[in-house]
């Protein structure tokens, strides 16, 4: 089996997280982030989410080439 579990879910995430990122950077110093204390939530939790994102990927791609050898 060559289907890595890790990599499905590092794709959906990486995905999600580039739209929050997207949706923050568009929505930057607009009035909704006045309930927030004008913190910008959307824009750091995709970063968290792009970043672990490209971890399972990377874990992913990691696992599939080791098992090869």
């Amino acid at each position: 089996m060559g289907l890595d579990i890790r990599t499905p879910i590092g794709l959906m995430f990486s995905i999600f997280g580039a739209l929050l990122v997207a949706y923050g950077l568009l929505t930057r110093g607009s009035e909704i982030y006045a309930r927030s204390g004008g913190y910008n939530i959307n824009l750091d939790w995709g970063v968290v989410l792009l970043v672990f994102g490209g971890v399972m990927l990377w874990l992913g791609r990691r696992g599939v080439s080791s098992s090869r050898s």
